[in-house]
């Protein structure tokens, strides 16, 4: 699975992540926000918006990326039918959002046509 895949699925379809995902995903990009200032880290662990637990560890033990690529299969694997890949009639590449109907590769515009 491709980066491409990877993040179109984790950007559309979180809904289908589990609360444990949703949490590591919230913890990597918190930690990551406030990485150059610890006072702004401090506020956000004290409002609780940052929370490290055993289960974020765990997820996030190999690193971000493989974070990602383990949930998107996952989504794959469990909710195929809930899934939506927009890919360009013409070129076949994944279009930039579920709902796209302009192609950022080749350019067609697929507004008018019903596919």
């Amino acid at each position: 699975m491709d980066q491409e895949v990877v993040k179109y699925i984790i950007r559309y379809f979180s809904h289908l992540m589990t609360y444990d995902e949703k949490a590591a995903l919230q913890y990597h990009m918190y930690m990551y926000k406030s990485s150059d200032n610890e006072k702004q880290r401090k506020i956000m662990i004290e409002k609780g918006w940052i929370r490290q637990t055993i289960e974020t560890d765990n997820l996030l033990r190999s690193g971000y990326e493989e974070f990602e690529i383990n949930v998107a299969k996952r989504i794959v694997a469990q909710a195929p039918e809930e899934i939506f890949f927009n890919n360009c009639p013409q070129c076949g590449k994944l279009a930039r959002t579920p709902s796209a109907q302009q192609c950022r590769y080749c350019g067609l515009n697929w507004h008018q046509n019903k596919f």
